[in-house]
């Protein structure tokens, strides 16, 4: 199961500043990468919490099962020391995802505690940050090998369905 998390304000989105985020709602990219996920048979659990505590929960309750996350922690993760070391205590890779460029905005939102605790970053793509993301996670899953012994893993990337598109639109500002 891939866990797909996202932080306080997230909720708004398609109506909070859609000069930087767009019109896609948070409904949309869950289905986005329930389908992305689903066409590499995994289920996705999603959340979104203003409170910091209910990700935290959240990831704790669900490590177990998790194979993977997406998190977006919006601007949790320029404040978030508990989320950091919440998914260094996983066993399973996480990428996180920002709608914006969060690297040619404000100087507070460059400064990330979440980075050295995640697999990597998709920034300044717009909703389909969330599917890359998606797609690369599955894909590891599917290079792991399924029984000890087996060839497989490293970083091969699979291509995706060809019947499956990103939401794509807006224009998503650094």
């Amino acid at each position: 199961m891939i866990l797909l998390v996202n932080g306080p304000n997230l909720n708004l989105l398609g109506e909070r500043e859609p000069q930087i985020y767009g019109e896609t709602t948070l409904a949309d990219i869950e289905k986005m990468v329930e389908e992305a996920c689903a066409a590499y048979g995994q289920a996705v659990k999603a959340i979104q919490s203003n409170y910091e505590g209910a990700l935290l929960d959240f990831l704790q309750e669900n490590r177990q099962e998790a194979k993977g996350v997406i998190i977006n922690p919006g601007a949790l993760g320029h404040t978030s020391y508990a989320l950091h070391d919440c998914l260094k205590t996983l066993s399973c890779p996480s990428v996180e995802v920002h709608i914006s460029n969060v690297h040619g905005r404000e100087e507070w939102r460059r400064h990330d505690l979440l980075a050295p605790a995640t697999r990597g970053q998709v920034v300044g793509l717009g909703p389909t940050g969330y599917y890359f993301a998606a797609v690369w996670l599955c894909s590891q899953l599917a290079a792991e090998p399924a029984e000890a012994g087996e060839a497989g893993g490293g970083d091969a990337l699979e291509e995706p369905p060809a019947d499956l598109q990103p939401v794509v639109g807006g224009d998503y500002e650094g």
